[in-house]
């Protein structure tokens, strides 16, 4: 049955919630993350970023959004591919274009929700495989000198799971409720983010 009248109060509340996440890391796409223990800095530097807050939200809202075995095999190749680039990042190597391949990542995974864009499995797997080396990059590269790279590992994996596993829940509940439009919207959104992230890199 299609609704016709809109989102039901408590999805409406929890798309209301995301701008409010994101309002604090408009000036600031990565605070400083002082002496912090290794675990608490990694766990806040995917919540702390624009960038990385709209792209593992976006791969949450994507998956749910494809469905089937790409509700779970999308997720779990960022996260893992992520983790690759992270390590990556904590030896030392160099990554070009890291700044743009992350405000890419935003904008086109917005298009991708906003177009509602099926593509096949492999090629999602690639294309989140992608954009998590330049997240898990910046990750690594700006893990603080005195934290454990276990530790910092640790948090932001689980920050980013549970990111995606967000996403996801919104997706989901979209789709229970017949209003698979506002996954639609929330992608326009998210595009309008990277554009931004684009301008600004």
């Amino acid at each position: 049955m299609k609704i016709s009248s809109g989102i039901s109060p408590a999805l409406r509340r929890s798309f209301l919630l995301v701008p409010l996440l994101l309002l604090p890391s408009l000036a600031q796409a990565h605070p400083g993350h002082g002496a912090a223990t290794g675990l608490a800095s990694g766990f806040t530097h995917p919540l702390t970023g624009l960038d990385h807050l709209c792209a593992m939200l976006a791969v949450g809202l994507w998956a749910a959004q494809r469905g089937g075995r790409a509700l779970w095999a999308v997720p779990l190749a960022f996260v893992s591919v992520m983790t690759l680039g992270a390590i990556a990042g904590m030896g030392g190597h160099t990554l070009p274009f890291m700044e743009q391949g992350i405000a890419a990542s935003v904008l086109i995974l917005g298009i991708l929700i906003a177009a509602a864009l099926r593509l096949p499995l492999a090629a999602s797997i690639t294309v989140v495989g992608l954009f998590a080396l330049f997240h898990g990059y910046a990750h690594g590269a700006e893990m603080p000198a005195t934290a454990s790279g276990l530790a910092y590992g640790v948090g932001f994996v689980a920050a980013t799971a549970g990111l995606h596993l967000l996403g996801i829940g919104l997706g989901l509940t979209a789709k229970k409720l017949a209003t698979e439009k506002t996954v639609r919207y929330a992608g326009g959104a998210i595009a309008a983010c990277g554009l931004y992230l684009a301008l600004a890199a």
